[in-house]
C-alpha cells in the first residue's frame, strides 16, 4: 500500500539458523499437490481488494456491479479490519460480511479471505498491556499506527487464533472463498522491549545454545569484557545500535522466528477448520524494521508465493517476484497490485503493462489497491479504481480489459509453470550482518557494496536474457535440478549452505562464487580457517589477502578486456583451480577467475563482487555449455518469454521500442491479442504488449 510505493527496493530475508523446525527440508505442508481444486494451470485471475468495513450496503451492491461488469473474477477481503469482525472482546459481527460474500457469489467473484490479525483493534490493546509496543529506550507506546502490535504476547496469539477459528468455520465450506490470507503485511511489524519479550528471548537463546556457555562462544563475549555469566545477565540486544554482529543476528533471528510461530499457529488452525483452502497471505518479509525468514519457511506457511506488487524498476520488480515465489512450484499472486498510489493517480496503460509482466514472472492473481479511494486515515490521498465521489474511473476499464484478455490467455498456457534454469541465492543473515545498526563495527568499513545490489546485479544478466532464475536460500531447497547456481557476496555462509554447495558440484551442478562470499560462519564471526570457510578444497584455492584498486579494475577474459566499476579485489591463491582470466591493472596481476574441478562438477571464483561488467560476461560464457536455454532476443526494456509456441513481448518503458523477428517473413506473424499481422519486426508502443504467433 502506501509505504510500498514510497519505499526504496531495500530486501531483507532473514537466513536464519533457526529453529531445527523452521530448518527442515521442504514438506509441503501447503502444496497444492494433491488438491485438484485449488486454483492451478489454466486459471488466471483479476480483481481488487475491497474494504466494506468503508462501504453502506447500498455502495457494497452497487461496487459489486461495478466489478461484475468489469469482469472481475476475485476479490480479497477481511484484511486491517479485526474490530469489524469482533468490535468488542468476545461478541462477533459476521452478518455483514456474510451478505457480502452473498452478494459476491451471486456476481460469480470468489474471495480471498484474510484473516486480519494484525493491527490489533484498541480494545485488544487496552485490556491487554501486553500487546503494546516497548521501544528499546524502555518507553511504552500507544499503537498509533498499524502493526504497532506485539504479536509474541500471550493474549494477543490467543485472541488471534480465536478471530481466525471463528472465521474459519463459518466461511471455509462457504461457496464464493477460494483461498484464506493470514495477517496482512505481517513482517511488517515492530521489535519490542518489555520484560515478557527479554524472558521470551531468554527461552529462545536456552533452545538455540543450550548452555550459558555454548553462548558465550556463539557470541563473542570474551571481547570487550561481555562474558555471560547466567541467564539473568542477558539483555535484549539493540535493534538500532550499538552491538556486536552476533548479539544482533540473533535477535533478527529471534523476531522472526516468532512471527514464523504465529503464522504456524494460524496454519494448525487451518489444519483443522479449512483443510479444504490453500492460503495465499500477503506477507511482508522484507520489511526492514522487523521482516522474518521466508526464504527458510515458505512452504510451512503458503501454498502460492503472494505479494504486494507496487514495482519500481523492471529488474527490481522481476528479483522481488521470483524471491516472492522462493521455491513454490505454484504461480504467484498478486494480492495487492499497483493501480494509482500515494499521491499517484495513475497512469493509462501501465497496470496492464505490469500485469503482463507479472504473467512473466509467473503470476497468476492481480488484485488491485485499492477498489475505492479513501476518504479518511493514512491513505485518504491514495487513489484507487473509484474516485472518492463514488465515480469509476477510467482505471476500471483498464483492469477491465486486463480481466478480458487473461480470460483468453488462461487457454494459451498461462499462468507459467516452466521450472527456473537458475537459482541465485540470497540470505537475510548477511543483509543484516553487512548493514548493521550505528555503532562501533568494522563490518561495514570491509563490505562496501550494498549486498542486495550485489545479488540483483548477478541476476541481471539472465533477466536481460529473459531466462527464469529462481531467487531461494540455497541451504533450504534442493538445487540439483538447476543448470547453475549463482552465489553473490555471500558474506555469511553456514552449515547448510556449504553442504549444499558441496553436495551439488561434486554431483555434477556448476556453481559460480563471487568476492565477499564465505568470511563468517552461522553465528556471524569470521571463520578461523582460509577462505572461502569450508569451502577451500572445493574452489581449490584459498583468499584470504584483499585490496582496493585506484583504478577501475580490469580484467582479459576470453580475448575481451573487460572493465569493472567496484574496486575490491581479492588475492586469489590458486591450488587445484585454474586460472581463467587474470586483472590487468593490480601489482601482480592476480587472478580474477578461477574454475575448480570437483567431484564431477565446476566450481568457479570471481574474485570481486558482481557488477555488469564483469558478471554478465561470465555467467553468458556458461550458456552454451550448460545447456541453458535464452529467451527471445529483445531491446532493452522488454522482457518476453515464448510460452506454447507463442512469444509474449512487454515493453516496460514509456516510450516505443521495436522488436526484430528475423525468423518471421512479412505478413505470417500475428498479435493474438489483437488480431494484428506483423512485418519482420514488432512495433511496441509504450507500456505495450504482444502475443506473436
Amino acid at each position: 500500500m502506501l509505504r510500498r510505493r514510497a519505499r526504496s527496493f531495500a530486501l531483507m530475508l532473514t537466513l536464519a539458523t533457526a529453529a531445527p523446525a523452521l530448518l527442515a527440508a521442504p514438506a509441503g505442508a501447503q502444496s497444492a499437490a494433491g488438491h485438484p481444486g485449488w486454483p492451478g494451470k489454466g486459471q488466471l485471475f483479476v480483481g481488487t481488494c475491497y474494504q466494506p468495513v468503508d462501504r453502506s450496503p447500498a455502495q457494497i451492491t452497487s461496487d459489486i456491479a461495478v466489478m461484475k461488469a468489469a469482469g472481475f473474477n476475485m476479490v480479497r477481503v477481511g484484511d486491517l479490519a479485526w474490530d469489524y469482525f469482533e468490535p468488542e472482546e468476545g461478541r462477533f459481527t459476521f452478518e455483514r460480511f456474510d451478505d457480502v460474500l452473498r452478494q459476491m457469489q451471486a456476481a460469480g467473484i470468489r474471495v480471498i479471505v484474510d484473516i486480519p490479525g494484525q493491527p490489533a483493534p484498541i480494545w485488544l490493546h487496552k485490556r491487554y498491556p501486553g500487546v503494546d509496543i516497548v521501544t528499546q529506550d524502555g518507553v511504552r507506546v500507544n499503537a498509533a499506527s498499524r502493526y504497532w502490535d506485539n504479536i509474541s504476547d500471550p493474549d494477543y496469539r490467543r485472541l488471534a487464533g480465536r478471530l481466525a477459528e471463528r472465521m474459519m468455520q463459518r466461511y471455509a465450506k462457504h461457496p464464493a472463498v477460494i483461498a484464506l490470507g493470514y495477517d496482512n503485511e505481517i513482517g511488517n511489524g515492530q521489535m519490542s522491549y518489555s520484560a515478557a519479550d527479554r524472558d521470551r528471548f531468554v527461552v529462545w537463546l536456552k533452545q538455540k545454545y543450550g548452555t550459558v556457555d555454548a553462548l558465550n562462544t556463539a557470541w563473542a563475549t570474551q571481547r570487550w569484557s561481555r562474558r555471560i555469566g547466567d541467564w539473568d545477565q542477558v539483555d535484549l540486544p539493540y535493534g538500532r545500535g550499538p552491538g556486536p554482529n552476533e548479539r544482533y543476528l540473533d535477535l533478527r533471528r529471534f523476531w522472526s522466528d516468532d512471527t514464523i510461530g504465529a503464522l504456524k499457529d494460524l496454519e494448525s488452525i487451518r489444519k483443522r477448520f479449512a483443510p479444504n483452502l490453500p492460503v495465499a497471505s500477503n506477507f511482508w518479509p522484507t520489511a526492514g524494521t522487523k521482516g522474518f525468514d521466508y526464504l527458510r519457511s515458505w512452504e510451512d506457511v503458503s501454498t502460492y508465493g503472494a505479494q504486494g506488487f507496487y514495482p519500481g524498476d523492471p529488474l527490481g520488480a522481476g528479483f522481488e517476484v521470483m524471491m516472492n515465489r522462493a521455491g513454490h512450484q505454484t504461480p504467484v499472486w498478486f494480492n495487492e497490485f499497483t493501480a494509482g498510489g500515494g499521491g499517484y493517480y495513475g497512469t493509462p496503460g501501465r497496470s496492464r503493462m505490469w500485469a503482463y509482466f507479472g504473467l512473466l514472472h509467473y503470476a497468476q492473481t492481480v488484485l488491485a489497491w485499492t477498489f475505492n479511494s479513501h476518504l479518511g486515515g493514512e491513505e485518504q490521498a491514495l487513489f484507487g479504481l473509484v474516485d472518492h465521489d463514488d465515480r469509476p474511473s477510467w482505471k476500471v476499464g483498464e483492469f477491465a480489459q486486463i480481466a478480458r484478455e487473461f480470460r483468453q490467455l488462461q487457454t494459451m498456457g498461462f499462468p507459467r509453470y516452466d521450472p527456473p534454469q537458475v537459482a541465485v541465492h540470497y540470505s537475510f543473515d548477511t543483509m543484516w550482518l553487512t548493514s548493521p545498526p550505528p555503532g562501533p563495527n568494522t563490518t561495514p568499513e570491509y563490505f562496501k557494496t550494498d549486498y542486495t545490489t550485489a545479488v540483483k546485479a548477478a541476476f541481471a544478466p539472465l533477466y536481460r536474457d529473459n531466462i527464469d532464475a529462481a531467487v531461494i536460500d540455497i541451504g533450504h531447497d534442493p538445487i540439483d535440478s538447476y543448470k547453475l547456481v549463482i552465489v553473490s557476496s555471500a558474506y555469511l555462509v553456514d552449515a547448510k549452505i556449504a553442504a549444499a554447495l558441496r553436495g551439488y558440484v561434486e554431483r555434477g551442478g556448476t556453481v559460480v562464487m563471487t568476492g565477499y562470499s564465505a568470511k563468517v560462519d552461522a553465528t556471524g564471526k569470521w571463520f578461523g580457517t582460509p577462505l572461502p570457510g569450508g569451502m577451500t578444497d572445493v574452489f581449490g584455492l584459498r583468499t584470504n589477502a584483499f585490496y582496493r584498486s585506484e583504478q577501475p579494475l580490469r580484467v582479459r577474459f576470453e580475448g575481451r578486456e573487460l572493465s569493472g566499476t567496484d574496486p575490491y579485489y581479492e588475492v586469489l591463491e590458486p591450488s587445484t583451480a585454474k586460472v581463467l582470466a587474470r586483472f590487468e591493472n593490480t601489482p601482480d596481476k592476480s587472478p580474477a577467475i578461477t574454475v575448480n574441478t570437483f567431484g564431477k562438477g565446476q566450481a568457479i571464483y570471481l574474485a570481486t563482487a558482481a557488477q555488469p561488467g564483469l558478471i554478465d560476461p561470465l555467467i553468458r560464457s556458461l550458456y552454451a555449455r550448460l545447456k541453458i536455454r535464452t529467451g527471445p532476443a529483445t531491446p532493452d526494456g522488454v522482457v518476453a518469454r515464448t510460452v506454447e509456441g507463442r512469444t509474449l513481448y512487454v515493453n516496460t518503458t514509456p516510450g516505443a521500442l521495436s522488436v526484430a523477428m528475423p525468423g518471421a517473413k512479412s505478413g505470417t506473424a500475428r498479435d493474438v491479442l489483437t488480431g494484428r499481422k506483423l512485418p519482420g519486426a514488432l512495433d511496441l508502443a509504450g507500456y505495450g504488449v504482444a502475443l506473436v504467433e
